[in-house]
């Protein structure tokens, strides 16, 4: 049996308890390795593919490494809140030994939560073609670069032309990602059960342009006008991609795999809804 431990770097608390479980962890004969810092500069994370269970020590940021380490494999990842929101962490950071015991024998609720394949399509600096393909559990932005002049782009479904947009930009988005950019965008609060794709026009240039929602085998295009050739940046789970290139062409569909999070309580979505959205514990 193997675990990975994911801390948050730059929180000692977090550390200590990954030190924490580190020892307790080889005392019971299991095998641990860590994944670097976020900003590490030196070295690569194990594979977490060959892994029983990873384990995050932060906040919402911290787990959202720790699924862009495991991608596609559906490798457990148990999330312990050491931050300030924790909307996405399921364990206790008070107890830290005891939600890993549970975890390692199948004590816990898990979450299965749908993913995205992101294909970009760009030029670089000498006009040569490019693709890239990444992993995301949140979402795909394709945004306008600075403070010039709007983006111009088709939005297409599965073939089926929806409109041309001007405006900030448009954010692809899974269920679990629809409480981050997209929710920022006017888009929908979506239940995890929910495996299609969350799609909302940054600030469009029109009233008539909606947020609307996909089916789970539906694959969403994105194609930047080439009549308004204004600088675009592309971000996968608030990430930069296709640096220094121009994005021309996105494609969206769903992972091949979800990401698997366990959690320690039985309270329903709505209830973490309530609590981290509408601040309706802090009114009881």
């Amino acid at each position: 049996m193997r675990v990975m431990l994911v801390p948050n770097h730059s929180r000692p608390d977090a550390l200590d308890a990954a030190r924490e479980l580190d020892a307790w962890l080889d005392g019971q004969g299991v095998g641990v390795c860590w994944a670097p810092g976020a900003r590490a500069r030196i070295g690569e994370a194990p594979d977490a593919s060959s892994c029983d269970l990873v384990v995050s020590l932060g906040g919402d940021g911290t787990l959202l490494r720790a699924a862009h380490l495991v991608g596609y494999s559906e490798v457990p990842i148990l999330g312990l809140s050491f931050g300030h929101l924790g909307f996405l962490t399921g364990g206790s950071s008070e107890e830290v030994v005891r939600s890993v015991a549970d975890a390692l024998a199948g004590e816990m609720l898990a979450s299965r939560r749908a993913t995205l394949r992101v294909e970009v399509e760009s030029e670089d600096a000498t006009g040569a073609p490019a693709r890239e393909e990444h992993f995301a559990l949140n979402d795909l932005a394709l945004t306008r670069g600075g403070l010039g002049d709007l983006i111009e782009f088709d939005v297409s479904v599965s073939g089926n032309h929806i409109d041309r947009l001007r405006g900030d930009g448009f954010v692809v988005a899974t269920a679990t990602g629809s409480t981050g950019y997209a929710l920022s965008a006017g888009g929908p609060i979506v239940t995890p059960a929910f495996t299609g794709c969350v799609c909302v026009p940054i600030a469009p240039h029109t009233i008539l342009a909606r947020a609307f929602l996909t089916a789970p085998s539906d694959v969403v295009e994105i194609e930047v006008s080439p009549e308004r050739p204004v600088e675009r940046i592309a971000y996968v789970d608030g990430r930069p991609i296709a640096a220094g290139a121009a994005v021309e062409r996105v494609r969206v569909s769903r992972g091949p795999g979800d990401v698997v999070l366990l959690d320690s309580r039985s309270s329903s979505f709505y209830d973490s809804v309530s609590r981290v959205f509408y601040g309706e514990a802090g009114r009881r």
